[in-house]
């Protein structure tokens, strides 16, 4: 009869261990889902603002291209009439009506003739300077942002693709840290050029945010390797402890102020570099700085079976 007994408890005890360990694989699988969705809906409205962003850039593009046209022929205009102006002034000589020279003489302090005709000229070489920025913005931005509707590999030079990032993310670094470049030589890349885009400009803005007190620096490298190329991102911000350094792909996981960061920057960082079959290392120290390697092929190869290369 105690045999009896006995084998029942240690049935149901097997029954309910089997039962706990079922559980807790159904909240892993849970978890690990509810992860993934999130990851599918920041990158979603990732790909929407991206959309946004070309329709805006597209958008403003059209005046500037109107205003940049007609400052070309403002310039040509400007440069006719000083031309004039100098002419004019040379006939003054051969006025004899003295109160004529008077009234010319008296415009010519009021207006401070000699002040604007140098001040113009440095006006409109200041202004056409601006136009240019804003046309190289808004391009940068439409590179930045252009969206891969049907996921298309194409061959893109990174570091034009590195140049619009930065140019993009300027107002995050600039009070920040001085930037760096560093460029070796490197081929054009099989890849999705805005989503490579996305990783530098994730990991570029973590670094900048890093960088606490005096000024720092940013310094980005890159080179080739037989049928590779890689990418480094360099700071010399505070540093990633080592008691989380394994944690930072982790989704959701953040050190920034609950509501300053998602926790998902880096984790699609690593989700992109796994899709173009590359790798990303990071080397870190505390108060020194932390350094990202990037590691693509050169050619993109589908391989379904590949499997994924843990930080």
């Amino acid at each position: 009869m105690n045999d009896n007994v006995d084998t029942v408890a240690m049935t149901r005890e097997s029954v309910e261990a089997e039962l706990l360990r079922r559980n807790q694989e159904l909240t892993d699988l849970n978890e690990q889902l509810s992860m993934a969705q999130a990851q599918l809906l920041q990158s979603e409205k990732l790909a929407s603002i991206g959309q946004l962003a070309a329709g805006v850039a597209h958008e403003i593009n059209n005046p500037i291209s109107f205003v940049f046209s007609n400052f070309g022929t403002l310039a040509t205009y400007v440069d006719s009439l000083l031309r004039m102006l100098v002419r004019y002034e040379q006939a003054e000589r051969f006025i004899t009506d003295p109160d004529v020279l008077k009234d010319i003489a008296d415009l010519r302090q009021q207006v401070d003739l000699d002040f604007l005709q140098d001040d113009v000229l440095v006006l409109m070489a200041e202004s056409r300077e601006g136009i240019e920025r804003v046309r190289k913005i808004v391009q940068d931005l439409k590179d930045f942002s252009r969206v891969d509707a049907h996921q298309e590999w194409q061959w893109a030079d990174l570091h034009h693709g590195i140049d619009s990032t930065l140019n993009i993310v300027n107002n995050e670094v600039k009070y920040k840290a001085d930037i760096v470049k560093e460029y070796g030589a490197m081929p054009e890349v099989e890849c999705l050029p805005s989503q490579i885009n996305q990783v530098i400009m994730n990991i570029v803005v973590n670094g900048a945010q890093a960088i606490q007190g005096p000024r720092g620096r940013i310094t980005i490298r890159t080179g080739t390797v037989a049928d590779q190329v890689w990418i480094e991102i360099a700071d010399n911000g505070c540093g990633i402890p080592p008691a989380i350094r394994s944690r930072i792909f982790d989704p959701f996981f953040t050190t920034k102020p609950v509501g300053t960061g998602t926790g998902l920057g880096l984790s699609l960082s690593y989700g992109i570099i796994q899709k173009h079959r590359g790798r990303i290392d990071v080397q870190s120290e505390e108060g020194v700085g932390t350094v990202f390697r990037i590691e693509l092929p050169i050619r993109h190869v589908e391989d379904d079976d590949a499997t994924e290369t843990q930080p």
